[in-house]
């Protein structure tokens, strides 16, 4: 679906979209932290529209970000790490950086990619091939990116956020001189506006947990908030301390997590990690300044729109549970900026509380763009909001978690208006993790293979886990928040005699919620898994 724009429309706003990785709603100053240092991300805030009330629809990295890319439910586009599948070139098409592309911008993707694309996934080369301009690398880039991609070799820098920042300057000042970099056009044409991705793996603990203090990392990296006694999150439990686990056993087994999230066991854990956390916000907020130095210094800061959100959020103790893959608020809820430096001056620096998800950012871009939206997006514009025609643009929103896997995650799905939430919970028949490893060791198996690995037969595991509860598959457990009274989601008010009606009433309003979030027709996606590239001869990793 391809508008009749002409890429010399000087009118055309370019756009910058930033995206970090596990960044929790309160991680910001803007966002109600008093200890971490972002006043270039406070600024930006207080300059444009804060959404205070942003979630995702998908608690996890790959099916969260596929999610953003096509304005799509992950039971609509299908596609997570244990779908076995990857997303077909069609439905690539119509994500917002081609679309834009497709009407004229000129686009750049500069950081991390978490969505496999094509025959063949991270391997096709159709990503890379898609964008004008790609410094990035497929999976995690951890805290130092040259020891997982090759292209990220000549940077001057070592760690990840200065990393992305080479790569975002050689595209703004249209150098692109950048040695590794690939460019598929000399420069960006003068007369065409641009569309440019910036994507992080931070502060995901694939970035912090690789954290080394090197003496050449800089000072934020290695001293800032040492000097301070961090608190703990509010409502954390120890390891050693829980006795009532926040969910049963029956449908989260806690004991088969992954062991990257052990840290929040101990407060030791926790303040290390979250040092970790606060080091990489403050790295990333001093980019955005440098960002946007760089727009004005460019005579590019009027006319483009800065974006910033994050994938999804992170439990660090919270009620003793770790990870994310929850339809908890600790994981769902996210900050959302939106910077449009050519809206009225009276329509920004103020904040909404509308209910809006990160699949509306896609089509809220392309209508700023004049480009038409697919008929395939279920995001909303939220242009109304943003110019304050509106102050809502939906009741209720849908979260979803669908990896489910032998590591105790639990399948489930939520539905909250402004006041309430509803949380409902399916059997977790899945072998657990604990055993595999068990036999992996014993067995002398690579232990990523044993866990990671994706085989034709999860397929159809995964379809079963989407269309189950379509299909009047029961919930095995319920849970009920007043968010309004109860924002941490600490009483569960399912089994309350005097909420029957509210309980009924979410009920309702889920089960609308799921069947418009599946829509109809097939998933636009291929096979992906490693006996299907194994038939080609290609042996991949988990990424």
């Amino acid at each position: 679906m391809v508008e009749d724009v002409s890429a010399a429309d000087s009118t055309r706003p370019n756009i910058v979209f930033i995206l970090t990785d596990d960044q929790s709603y309160g991680l910001m100053g803007c966002t109600g932290n008093t200890i971490v240092q972002t006043p270039n991300l406070d600024q930006l805030a207080s300059e444009g529209i804060l959404f205070t009330n942003a979630h995702v629809t998908s608690a996890i990295c790959t099916p969260s970000r596929t999610s953003i890319l096509t304005s799509q439910f992950e039971r609509k586009h299908g596609v997570n790490f244990n779908s076995g599948t990857s997303l077909a070139a069609e439905a690539w098409e119509d994500t917002y950086p081609m679309m834009l592309r497709a009407n004229g911008y000129y686009t750049g993707w500069v950081g991390k990619n978490h969505v496999p694309i094509g025959q063949g996934g991270y391997t096709s080369g159709l990503m890379e091939k898609s964008f004008d301009y790609w410094y990035a690398g497929h999976g995690h880039l951890g805290f130092y990116p040259k020891a997982r991609h090759d292209i990220f070799d000549h940077a001057r820098s070592d760690t990840q956020v200065e990393i992305v920042a080479e790569g975002i300057d050689d595209f703004l000042s249209n150098e692109q001189k950048l040695e590794g970099a690939l460019h598929f056009v000399d420069q960006r044409p003068a007369d065409a506006p641009f569309a440019l991705s910036i994507c992080f793996n931070l502060p995901h603990g694939a970035g912090t947990s690789s954290m080394k203090m090197r003496a050449s990392d800089d000072e934020i990296y290695r001293t800032l908030y040492r000097d301070i006694e961090l608190p703990l999150p509010d409502n954390y439990l120890a390891k050693e301390d829980i006795i009532t686990p926040k969910l049963p056993a029956s449908i989260h087994r806690a004991e088969d997590r992954q062991t990257g999230y052990n840290y929040v066991d101990t407060p030791a854990g926790v303040r290390e990690r979250y040092t970790r956390q606060l080091q990489a916000m403050t790295g990333i907020d001093r980019l955005v300044g440098q960002i946007r130095k760089k727009l004005k210094a460019e005579g590019l800061a009027d006319n483009t729109i800065i974006v910033f959100t994050s994938d999804h959020g992170l439990f660090m103790g919270q009620h003793g549970l770790g990870g994310k893959a929850f339809c908890y608020e600790e994981t769902t809820h996210v900050p959302m900026i939106v910077f449009d430096p050519r809206a009225d001056v009276r329509r920004r620096g103020r904040s909404s509380d509308a209910l809006v998800q990160t699949i509306d950012i896609a089509p809220t871009l392309l209508r700023q763009a004049g480009i038409a939206i697919p008929d395939s997006y279920q995001g909303r514009d939220l242009s109304a909001l943003l110019s304050g025609r509106t102050n809502s643009v939906r009741e209720y929103l849908f979260t979803e978690n669908l990896w489910s896997t032998q590591f105790g995650n639990p399948r489930c799905e939520s539905v909250q208006n402004m006041e309430w939430k509803y949380i409902r919970y399916y059997k977790n028949e899945n072998f657990p993790a604990g055993k595999k490893i068990a036999t992996a060791k014993e067995m002398g198996i690579p232990l990523n293979a044993m866990l990671y690995k994706v085989h034709d037969p999860d397929m159809a595991v995964y379809r079963s886990f989407v269309e189950g509860p379509l299909a009047g598959e029961p919930a095995v457990y319920e849970e009920l928040f007043h968010l309004t009274s109860d924002p941490e989601e600490v009483r569960n008010l399912a089994q309350a005699p005097d909420h029957t009606t509210r309980l009924a009433a979410m009920r309702t309003a889920w089960k609308q919620a799921i069947v418009q979030a599946r829509g109809t027709g097939k998933p636009r996606v291929i096979r992906y898994t490693s006996d299907s590239e194994a038939e080609r001869g290609v042996l991949i990793e988990p990424k």
